[in-house]
């Protein structure tokens, strides 16, 4: 049974001192992780890691998830060494074939967008470049549960936040199956959309899925620990603005 890993997803602020604010809270929270989105509305993710970096001192820094469209996999290994050096070893590198408003982050930095497969090809060479760097990589469709199977440190189940738990759980099988015997050595992740009784404006009527964590403190840490008994689903994420109603939670989990 792996311990917990708990991340904060946050891309943007509007200045250097809210930025590093969002950084020191999330290390004095409890979170593990601070996790930068690869979106033109957002900061460019390895900056925007190093300068979180540079104001803490436990909390790990990585990208949730770059596309991989948007850079040669030299140029990825390229940032990710440099990031491991400056931070400490503090660097993780999480990886996408693209979501679908990545092709038009593509078209706005003038590189083609691809093909699926040449996605998810250029993920698996970013990969094999890369070293001593913990790889998580984002999968849902087959392809992508396999190349997770054989490649990564880390698998963010990518199911969209109204997928009920039969669905959440018919996920874990897809890669039980696909992993083989590598399957005890992958840290299983996945984010939450909404913590507590906000919902976000984005998800609309959506009020019930596994990507909204709702109830007490109690009932949310009653509802982790299931996910990670009978799933394996050990590495949880939130969106920062869900930082102060996510901290019971994490209170109640962190070293169990």
């Amino acid at each position: 049974m792996r311990p917990y890993r708990f991340g904060a997803v946050a891309g943007f602020a509007p200045d250097a001192q809210t930025w590093t604010g969002i950084a020191r809270r999330s290390e004095e929270l409890g979170f593990d992780t601070l996790l930068v989105p690869d979106t033109h509305r957002t900061f460019s993710p390895f900056a925007a890691a190093a300068v979180a970096a540079t104001v803490t001192t436990t909390l790990k820094v990585g990208t949730y998830v770059l596309a991989s469209p948007l850079r040669t996999p030299a140029a990825v290994a390229w940032e990710t060494s440099t990031l491991r050096t400056l931070t400490g070893g503090r660097f993780e590198l999480g990886l996408g074939a693209g979501r679908p408003d990545s092709e038009q982050d593509a078209a706005r930095l003038g590189v083609p967008f691809g093909t699926p497969g040449e996605r998810l090809a250029r993920v698996a060479e970013t990969i094999d470049l890369v070293e001593d760097v913990p790889i998580l990589l984002a999968a849902s469709g087959p392809a992508a549960l396999r190349l997770a199977a054989g490649k990564a440190d880390t698998v963010a189940l990518a199911v969209p936040p109204h997928a009920t738990e039969e669905q959440l759980a018919a996920k874990v099988d897809e890669l039980y199956e696909l992993a083989g015997d590598r399957f005890g050595e992958l840290e299983l992740a996945m984010n939450l959309a909404a913590v507590g009784d906000e919902v976000p404006a984005w998800l609309g009527p959506v009020r019930e899925g596994v990507g909204l964590l709702r109830g007490s403190v109690t009932e949310m840490a009653d509802t982790l620990r299931r996910r990670r008994d009978k799933l394996g689903i050990s590495y949880v994420s939130v969106n920062a603005q869900f930082l102060t109603q996510f901290a019971p939670v994490i209170a109640r989990l962190a070293g169990t």
